[in-house]
C-alpha cells in the first residue's frame, strides 16, 4: 500500500533521482576488516584441527565443528567482500595507475577466499592472509602512506600490514 502510495505521489510530482558513486559515500576505507576476517579463517582452521584429536566425537563436539566450519566459511565470505568494496568503490583510474597487477591480485584474493571456504587446510588460510597483506601495502602506497608488518597480539598471532600513522 505503501509502495502504491509513492508511486501516486511521484506521478504528480516526481522525485529527484540520487545517486552516489560507491556503497560508502562516507570515503571510509580501510583493508583491515579483511585482514581480520583472513585471521579468523586462520584460527577456525585451527580450532577445527584441535577437535582432529578427540575421537569420537560427542554431539557437542560435533556441535563445535559446525560453528567453527561456518565461521571459517562467513570470514572467508568476509575477505571476499571488502576486497571487493575497496577494489570496486575506492580503486579509480589513478589508483590503477599507482598499483600494477591490482586486478590479478584481487583476482587471486577471490580464489584463495573461495579454496577457503571449500577446505579446512590452515595453508589456505595463510596464503589468504599473505594476498590479503599485500593487497593492504598496495592500498596505504595509494594513500601515500608507508606500511609496516607486525604480528596480531592475538591468535593465530601472524603478521599483518599495518600504515605508519605520523602523530607529528
Amino acid at each position: 500500500m505503501l509502495h502504491a502510495l509513492l508511486n501516486h505521489i511521484d506521478q504528480a510530482k516526481p522525485f529527484e533521482t540520487a545517486s552516489a558513486h560507491c556503497d560508502i559515500p562516507c570515503k571510509i576505507y580501510d583493508p583491515i576488516s579483511a585482514q581480520i576476517a583472513a585471521l579468523t579463517v586462520i584460527r577456525m582452521c585451527d580450532l577445527i584441527a584441535e577437535l582432529e584429536d578427540k575421537t569420537p566425537l560427542s554431539i557437542a563436539d560435533q556441535a563445535q565443528l559446525a560453528r567453527l566450519v561456518n565461521e571459517k566459511e562467513s570470514h572467508a565470505g568476509n575477505v571476499k567482500h571488502e576486497i571487493r568494496v575497496i577494489w570496486g568503490d575506492y580503486f579509480k583510474q589513478p589508483q590503477f595507475d599507482q598499483v600494477a597487477g591490482i586486478h590479478d591480485l584481487v583476482h587471486n584474493i577471490m580464489l584463495k577466499a573461495s579454496q577457503c571456504k571449500q577446505h579446512i587446510d590452515r595453508q589456505n588460510g595463510l596464503e589468504l592472509l599473505a594476498l590479503v597483506n599485500q593487497f593492504a601495502e598496495a592500498f596505504w602506497t595509494t594513500k601515500g602512506l608507508k606500511t609496516y608488518t607486525a604480528q596480531c597480539p592475538y591468535p593465530p598471532a601472524q603478521a599483518v600490514v599495518y600504515p605508519v600513522l605520523d602523530n607529528a
